[in-house]
């Protein structure tokens, strides 16, 4: 059942009643090892059925799968990406509540967080939660898990999270100081007081086009400690021009659009930028989770089969780079941004490319033959994929 549903994903099903579409194909009964599909009814039964016990274990085979595409990297640093996302429900959703959903205000929803792996694009967890969670509150358990899975994956490397101003909290930053490098966005939280240190400034150093900052060691008399604290100003004004006052509490004063960054690491600010602004990629694959994997799609009313075929939708995923990486992806060089090593495509153009192809199944001599339209382009592809699977 699980490889049927992954099989679902990769091919491009939204919703469970688009196992119908596939009765009677050869391939996905053979992948699946199912002599006949079940109907959608059937799926989400079976989905309702898998556990808290269940999902952590599937979680702990993605791990295994994740740690044979990592090891032979041998990556010496490691870059987590912590965010939420959300996925409006419906009315009807088992444990969707209003909270934080941007675009639509008053849909119940979930809040899903991930842990994304930024130097290869694959999602390391994923864990779904209701929709008027505190992103940050409710993160602790969701780090603590996420280190431990990157220890299997990539044991021995140094791990580096990058998180935004939600997780800008005391207990958070007072675990990862002495476990991982870590680089969370600043909050202009009044008692932060950061403005105060922008109207001292008089010399701020060059870091980008149009970017300028400083660092500052900042006494946070509330948490009885110390953080090193870079912050930056990005010139605006010929971008949006508005009516503004010259009010500091507001980061963006109409001139400028200010942002700070908490971190432990030993870097300089320049570094620390573009560190930083390597966190879209993350925004990236979530994007192409929900239209390419249907993990924003809400397939039944029971919540733990909502959150098992997130989970799933994750490891198609997963399933797809890893295929990628090993066999055509041509590698790139290291950026400071932590950017993918790995040119990959997204699943749309693979689908068009050499998934969702016409073929006929013959029986020469006995023996079952898939055979292909002489196409040349899709010809290649296909052959240069088998020969790599062949050589590993």
């Amino acid at each position: 059942m699980i490889k049927l549903i992954l099989v679902m994903l990769i091919l491009g099903a939204h919703r469970l009643r688009h196992v119908a579409y596939l009765q009677g194909d050869p391939l996905v009964s053979r992948f699946s090892g199912l002599r006949q599909l079940p109907s959608d009814r059937t799926l989400s039964r079976w989905l309702g059925q898998c556990s808290l016990t269940v999902r952590r274990a599937l979680q702990r085979f993605q791990v295994e799968l994740l740690a044979q595409s990592y090891r032979p990297l041998r990556l010496p640093r490691v870059t987590l990406d912590i965010d939420g996302t959300v996925c409006s429900t419906g009315l009807t959703a088992e444990r969707a509540f209003r909270g934080y959903n941007p675009h639509h205000r008053k849909s119940p929803s979930y809040f899903p967080i991930t842990a994304h792996l930024a130097q290869t694009g694959h999602i390391l967890r994923v864990q779904n939660r209701a929709g008027n969670v505190n992103d940050g509150k409710a993160a602790m358990g969701f780090l603590r898990d996420a280190l431990r899975d990157l220890a299997q994956v990539a044991p021995g490397a140094t791990a580096e999270i990058r998180m935004d101003g939600a997780y800008f909290r005391r207990d958070i930053i007072g675990w990862l100081d002495t476990r991982a490098e870590y680089a969370i966005k600043v909050p202009f939280y009044q008692w932060v007081d950061l403005q105060t240190q922008i109207r001292k400034q008089k010399r701020w150093r060059r870091v980008a086009q149009d970017v300028d900052g400083f660092d500052v060691t900042l006494a946070l008399h509330p948490w009885s400690r110390t953080l090193r604290v870079a912050i930056y100003r990005k010139r605006v004004q010929h971008q949006s021009p508005k009516n503004y006052q010259l009010d500091l509490f507001d980061p963006t004063d109409g001139h400028w659009e200010y942002s700070a960054v908490a971190t432990n690491k030993t870097v300089g600010i320049k570094a620390l930028w573009q560190f930083m602004a390597g966190r879209g990629a993350h925004e990236k694959v979530l994007s192409e989770l929900k239209s390419g994997y249907a993990f924003a799609t809400i397939p039944t009313r029971n919540y733990a089969a909502n959150s098992t075929w997130q989970l799933l939708a994750a490891m198609a995923h997963n399933l797809v780079v890893s295929l990628q990486i090993d066999t055509a992806a041509q590698r790139r060089r290291h950026t400071a941004k932590r950017s993918p090593i790995f040119a990959l495509k997204r699943i749309g153009t693979l689908r068009f490319e050499w998934i969702c192809r016409a073929g006929v199944l013959q029986r020469p001599a006995g023996r079952q033959v898939l055979k292909l339209m002489n196409n040349l382009p899709a010809r290649r592809e296909v052959e240069r994929i088998v020969q790599r699977l062949e050589a590993a």
